[in-house]
């Protein structure tokens, strides 16, 4: 099978966070399944210059964007079996950041731009992808100019649409002016059931009415935006989209991301005694030397609400009370980061703040932990979690979206699971969950840490069940399968039953999954607190 996944950022070329991670890893996962998995991008200059030496030239012509006349430029790279396209255009994309301000009429005019040009890249290519696998806003235009612009070419009549949304609060919404002046329609597109939202013209409805198939990153958080609190306005749309969204966990490149071969970290791992010796030389590394008998809990993260950063910042003086050291590392909003670099003045012995993004310093950071701490207000999948698996960290995470279906709440009292989790958004449960996790780790035989990191080697935390998930889902677009399209037989290593399914049994186990987690999560508060009552 044939498929084009367009995207605003993918690995290695450029990445802000998960989006680019995801694009990337299961790119390369599908390939390995036998397809001809390609990606767009658009040509960044913020791309590094030896990874831009790596590019070559493929053509250039001009295309209308409404009234105006733009450059398109063409490259390609090929490394292995896998083939990245770039759209370029100075005026757009050479700039110091690959994301202006969200919601502005520039950022607006970039992706309508990259949006439209995928489509005329695709009559200048000899190659035509069955599936076009768009992900977020920024590439959710593609069907939306190819109803208005392309409806008639025969070259892409047979062209199936797939959207994931990776992030439902950031949706590009702009001025409704914007229909006209850029995109090059008239306001009849402004409509309920297309993509006026609120007043606004909005790029991710747009794609989302016209898209054969809706996918999100995990089965809970699909269930979760279909409910006000979640659906951030489109939870109406999504409680009526036919067929139904589906939610398709996310996975993490196990080669990538592997303690025993990573070079970014002190010292290579496969067992608790090796996070011990990188914890020791992180904690030595920071002056914290003193420091070793704590936990350290670690952060790696955008410094933003959704990542609940005022849980966190409410309960420091509390959590400076106990025996913990907390690193972060990530960048945001600038009254948190203000906060953050106040409290590492007044605790010098017990927190470190790091500004920014540094990726040998971040698999330091996953190497070194005891604890990595993720008490998230929405998390749609998460990535970061995973990864803390991957490395022997034991995820404390507040229980919504993608946490919920990849950490386990841990229960001493039979020793399973491979977290310690929290419900309520609240900063006295993040506190609780804390203090849980301290009695865990002060056990002095190690048993519960050895039992969750056990349990963690056993998780296939991988892409080769979702590879195999989103297959299923593109192969059912089409009456007759495409032309070399490979058997959906599972990796040897994943029992068919543990498979991720389209949406009839995966909506039958999604709510199930959730109810089991949250009991396990009362059943782990009454092993710690037998007075707690039962959730009803």
């Amino acid at each position: 099978m044939r498929i084009l996944m367009v995207a605003a950022e993918s690995t290695p070329f450029v990445k802000t966070g998960g989006l680019g991670e995801v694009v990337g890893s299961l790119a390369r996962a599908l390939r390995k399944r036998g397809h001809d998995t390609r990606i767009v991008i658009p040509f960044y200059s913020v791309i590094p210059s030896e990874l831009k030496e790596t590019v070559t030239f493929r053509m250039r012509w001009t295309m209308s964007l409404s009234w105006r006349q733009q450059s398109v430029g063409l490259y390609e790279h090929h490394a292995g079996h896998g083939v990245t396209y770039f759209i370029e255009n100075a005026f757009y994309f050479a700039r110091d950041a690959i994301y202006g301000m969200s919601g502005t009429y520039d950022e607006g005019e970039r992706f309508a731009f990259f949006s439209r040009a995928v489509l005329e890249a695709l009559l200048h290519l000899e190659w035509v992808p069955d599936v076009v696998h768009l992900h977020d806003w920024q590439a959710a235009l593609v069907p939306f100019f190819h109803e208005h612009f392309y409806r008639d070419v025969d070259k892409l009549k047979g062209v199936r649409y797939v959207l994931t949304v990776h992030n439902l609060k950031y949706q590009g919404i702009f001025p409704p002016g914007i229909v006209g002046d850029v995109l090059g329609v008239g306001p009849e597109v402004l409509r309920t059931d297309d993509m006026e939202y609120y007043g606004q013209a909005n790029f991710l409805k747009a794609g989302l009415v016209r898209a054969h198939r809706v996918t999100t990153v995990s089965p809970t958080y699909a269930e979760e935006i279909r409910h006000p609190y979640y659906g951030e306005g489109l939870d109406g749309l999504f409680r009526v989209l036919k067929p139904p969204v589906v939610g398709i966990l996310n996975g993490i490149d196990l080669e990538d991301y592997d303690p025993a071969q990573d070079p970014h970290v002190f010292v290579p791992y496969t067992d608790l005694q090796g996070k011990r010796d990188n914890k020791r030389l992180l904690l030595e590394s920071m002056g914290l030397q003193a420091e070793t008998s704590k936990m350290l809990m670690v952060m790696v993260s955008r410094l933003v609400e959704q990542k609940g950063i005022d849980l966190v910042l409410h309960i420091l003086s509390e959590l400076f009370q106990r025996p913990v050291v907390l690193m972060i590392l990530g960048s945001g909003e600038a009254h948190y980061e203000a906060h953050l670099k106040q409290a590492e003045a007044h605790f010098p012995r017990q927190i470190r703040v790091m500004t920014g993004y540094n990726e040998g310093l971040a698999r330091k950071l996953y190497a070194a932990a005891d604890v990595y701490l993720m008490p998230s207000r929405f998390e749609p999948c998460g990535i970061s979690q995973m990864i803390a698996m991957r490395y022997l960290a034991v995820p404390l995470v507040r229980l919504t979206g993608g946490l919920v279906d990849t950490v386990q709440p841990y229960n001493p009292l039979t020793g399973t699971g491979v977290g310690v989790t929290f419900y309520e958004y609240n900063a006295h449960a993040l506190l609780d969950a804390v203090d849980r996790v301290l009695q865990l780790y002060d056990d002095e035989t190690d048993r519960h840490f050895y039992n969750m990191t056990e349990t963690m080697r056993r998780r296939p935390l991988g892409w080769d069940r979702s590879a195999v998930a989103y297959e299923a889902l593109y192969r059912s677009l089409f009456p007759e399968p495409p032309e070399d399209v490979p058997p959906s037989e599972p990796p040897e290593d994943v029992p068919p039953s543990d498979l991720p399914y389209p949406e009839k049994r995966m909506e039958e186990t999604k709510i199930r999954e959730r109810k089991a987690a949250l009991r396990s999560a009362v059943r782990m508060d009454r092993a710690f607190n037998p007075t707690i009552g039962s959730i009803v």
